[in-house]
């Protein structure tokens, strides 16, 4: 089983930015490909960015080209969102979840998810 723990969520104005974090526990983390969805209110849960269990693959929803980055620290079994240039669409929960290794783009293939943090974005 794997426990992922998200923070760094919060308001911010349009413009801003913010770094997400998520911390996971339970199973050796360098073998689990990672990745970040997000939902705002009445939508779907869609994929944001992920990346693969060493680091070297990495891929991005359109929506955050050019203005998100996910990285990974294996030797503090996290993984982080830095989100630049923040618009009001932005504005959701951010999630984290994990897939024994891999690098997967729908929901479904992330058996393991946190709790969420809550992004909002101010225009």
């Amino acid at each position: 089983q794997v426990q992922l723990v998200e923070s760094g969520g919060g308001l911010v104005q349009a413009g801003g930015s913010l770094r997400l974090s998520c911390a996971a526990s339970g199973r050796t983390f360098s073998t689990l490909g990672m990745a970040w969805f997000r939902q705002a209110p009445g939508k779907e849960r869609e994929f944001v960015a992920g990346i693969s269990w060493g680091g070297r693959q990495r891929t991005y929803a359109d929506s955050g080209k050019g203005r998100f980055t996910i990285s990974r620290d294996n030797a503090k079994n996290s993984v982080y969102l830095q989100m630049n240039s923040l618009k009001p669409e932005d504005t959701a929960v951010y999630y984290c979840a994990a897939r024994d290794y891999g690098l997967g783009f729908a929901r479904d293939e992330y058996p393991y998810w946190g709790q969420g943090t809550q992004v909002t974005v101010s225009s």
